[in-house]
């Protein structure tokens, strides 16, 4: 199962971009994390990373990630997930089974902004405020509703 986890702007420096709000783990702990939570299912399952801070970027790899018929996707868009109608759509219609995450609890944040989610209706699920383990519990939701393309 072919996996694109997207990070949007201001995440390329996860553990180390305010700790006290995104927590300390970057995403170099991802995979032991996916490993740890799906066992031996975890070696059917291949995670792409990609970053970028350019909404536009963001689409290109979306549009790519269709072309290429990745199987899910685990979208933290970041501060795009409250203003990017342009990324809605592009989820609306490459159609790829998408996990919103955010590492923070943001129905916890202070900017009311925070709480709305203009990605939220284009994806099967939201994961908010487990950190680093957000991703991984996205990866292991993605197996569970998709099953692997290999077995």
């Amino acid at each position: 199962m072919d996996i694109l986890v997207v990070n949007g702007p201001n995440l390329g420096y996860l553990g180390q971009r305010q700790p006290e709000v995104y927590g300390s783990q970057g995403m170099d702990a991802l995979p032991e994390l996916v490993q740890r939570l799906l066992g031996e299912n975890a070696r059917h399952v291949t995670l792409t990373l990609f970053q970028s801070n350019s909404e536009g970027t963001l689409i290109d790899r979306l549009e790519e990630a269709w072309k290429a018929n990745v199987h899910g996707l685990v979208l933290n868009a970041g501060a795009y997930t409250h203003t990017s109608l342009a990324l809605a759509d592009c989820l609306a219609w490459i159609r790829i089974p998408c996990v919103e995450v955010h590492l923070s609890n943001v129905h916890a944040r202070a900017s009311a902004i925070r709480h709305q989610s203009l990605i939220a209706r284009h994806c099967i699920g939201a994961i908010a405020g487990f950190g680093i383990m957000s991703y991984a519990l996205a990866v292991q939701a993605l197996w569970q509703r998709l099953g692997s393309p290999e077995a």
